[in-house]
């Protein structure tokens, strides 16, 4: 499996990359091997400042239903669009083209509570 240095994770399975006061937010490869083939993902809180922790969306597999929880407090400015036409996107490039969400952070120093990808592996026992 696969675990960039430069991101920040969740015990939630949620990774954050930042750009400056704004972050992409997707799930980890850990994850999505874990659902299977996602078929759907779902956000409708676009526009919305979503506190950390809380669910911006839910994720669809061939199986099952999984909520989407932000990693931090966030608004939701985007929603990738590839991955409505082509939700496997997820499955096949977790960390790059299959990234759900990029939100305007409340407060990035937030970020540094986050699990660094050292951590997020012991977290998941890889």
């Amino acid at each position: 499996m696969n675990f960039p240095a430069e991101l920040k994770y969740t015990k939630d399975h949620e990774w954050v990359r930042v750009e400056g006061d704004e972050a992409v937010i997707g799930i980890t490869d850990f994850a999505q091997r874990e659902l299977g083939d996602i078929v759907f993902v779902d956000i409708n809180t676009v526009g919305e400042e979503v506190p950390a922790n809380e669910v911006f969306g839910t994720v669809e597999a061939v199986k099952t239903v999984s909520d989407l929880f932000m990693p931090v407090t966030a608004t939701v400015l985007a929603v990738n669009e590839a991955i409505d036409a082509s939700p496997e996107l997820v499955n096949s490039d977790a960390y790059g083209e299959g990234w759900i969400i990029r939100v305007k952070l409340s407060n990035p120093a937030d970020v540094d509570a986050l699990l660094s990808a050292d951590q997020y592996k012991e977290e998941i026992n890889a």
